[in-house]
């Protein structure tokens, strides 16, 4: 029978993880003989082990362990990896929860269209203690699209997504050369896309995610979305061969676009307009493309949160 793997990293967060867990532990629709839970602990000292213990005992399919002292996230992914035994492997983060039905509509999708891989919206929530950016602060974390179900010709990070095993590389799927600053996700799939494979989009496969608090400010968003402007860049310049023409063309347009948005984000900050965190993130995301080198690098992973 086919095996699917739930994989959840998880680094110093009892609750969500406890959380996250127990939504994968209840999904409906889906043979629990052809399942199986991976927990990755990516702490130095094995924090997580005696929850997924308490984890495992209230499970109805096999739930592993596996400590990753290694700081970073593509270990953690990686390492999990290596543990799965599925065909298909199903990444949920660990500040997510996902309904009863999210696992069935991933592989519904996987099936009807072919895909290499599958990506479901996210919807997160934020206190009302957040203050003034709420809204903002939402959108940022969330993954939500009008698109229907089908083919897509794009692709989104990790969180919330379904991965056929036999379309990934040989080896360590997940790049270390963004390891403590993300994005070794975007790297995956984006060699992916280029060697032929098949991307869709699930919207019934939804989750919700709880972001962690100190995370919930501007501080944290705007250095994200920089980070999250490196990507194309990035991506460029670590193919094989480099892709100098991408990497130059991306640079250019990231100046422009940091350039205009920032001028904006200026004015509508002096004005209090309510929509003024979104154009500094834009322009953050722009200045992103033309600065994704060296020390530019911010890193988000393998340290406390």
């Amino acid at each position: 029978m086919l095996k699917i793997s739930i994989i959840i990293p998880t680094q110093r967060r009892p609750g969500p993880l406890d959380l996250a867990a127990r939504s994968a532990l209840a999904q409906t629709g889906v043979d629990p003989a052809s399942l199986e839970l991976v927990i990755v602990d990516n702490d130095a000292a094995p924090s997580a082990k005696a929850a997924a213990a308490a984890i495992a005992k209230a499970a109805s399919f096999p739930v592993s362990y596996v400590h990753e002292p290694r700081p970073g996230v593509a270990y953690a992914r990686n390492a999990a990896m290596a543990a799965a035994k599925g065909e298909l492997i199903a990444f949920l983060d660990d500040d997510e929860e996902a309904p009863p039905g999210w696992l069935a509509a991933l592989l519904a999708t996987q099936k009807r269209h072919e895909a290499d891989v599958v990506f479901g919206p996210v919807r997160a929530r934020a206190p009302d203690t957040v203050g003034a950016h709420r809204a903002y602060l939402e959108k940022f974390f969330s993954r939500l699209s009008a698109e229907p179900e089908g083919v897509i010709g794009h692709y989104y990070g990790c969180g919330n997504s379904l991965l056929r095993r036999a379309a990934l590389p040989p080896g360590e799927p997940f790049s270390l050369e963004r390891n403590h600053i993300g994005g070794e996700d975007d790297l995956l799939f984006g060699n992916l896309q280029a060697a032929g494979a098949t991307f869709a989009w699930a919207p019934d496969a939804w989750v919700y995610e709880d972001p962690v608090p100190s995370r919930l400010r501007l501080r944290y968003t705007i250095a994200r979305a920089f980070a999250y402007g490196q990507g194309p860049s990035e991506h460029c310049a670590s193919s094989t061969p480099p892709n100098y023409l991408g990497l130059i063309k991306w640079m250019a347009v990231g100046l422009v676009q940091g350039t205009v948005f920032g001028l904006i984000a200026a004015v509508k900050w002096l004005i209090h307009a309510p929509d003024r965190a979104e154009a500094l993130d834009r322009a953050a995301r722009g200045f992103g493309k033309t600065f994704w080198f060296g020390p530019f690098r911010i890193a988000f992973y393998g340290l406390p949160a």
